[in-house]
């Protein structure tokens, strides 16, 4: 099975600065290889009834693949509607430090902000 996928040219989130200068160290860091892409999803579980995934990976059959400033980003078909205009960050600061979700889908989201409804 053929799995080579072609761009879609709007991506439907946007990754700040911050995170995308901690995914480069990430990639650095762990030696991810060159084939593989930044998945951004959602899957079932989490204190609010959907957790967000965050990771790198290979492109899957059902993936759509965004290139967003010089990364390449899979997702999902099914995920965009739950993911669609959310912004991922990364905080350093005293209190908290990590990557953050900010999704205008989310209908709730629990204190650990990686677990939401909508």
């Amino acid at each position: 099975m053929d799995t080579t996928l072609e761009k879609t040219t709007t991506a439907p989130i946007a990754l700040t600065v911050g995170a995308l200068e901690q995914l480069d160290i990430i990639r650095r860091q762990e030696n991810i290889p060159e084939n593989y892409a930044l998945r951004v999803g959602v899957k079932g579980g989490g204190c609010s009834g959907f957790s967000y995934v965050l990771g790198f990976d290979t492109p899957q059959e059902n993936d759509d693949i965004y290139e967003i400033a010089g990364f390449q980003v899979i997702m999902n078909k099914a995920h965009a509607i739950y993911l669609i205009g959310m912004e991922v960050d990364f905080v350093n600061g005293l209190e908290n430090r990590g990557f953050t979700f900010n999704n205008p889908n989310a209908t709730s989201t629990c204190g650990c902000g990686t677990s939401f409804s909508a």
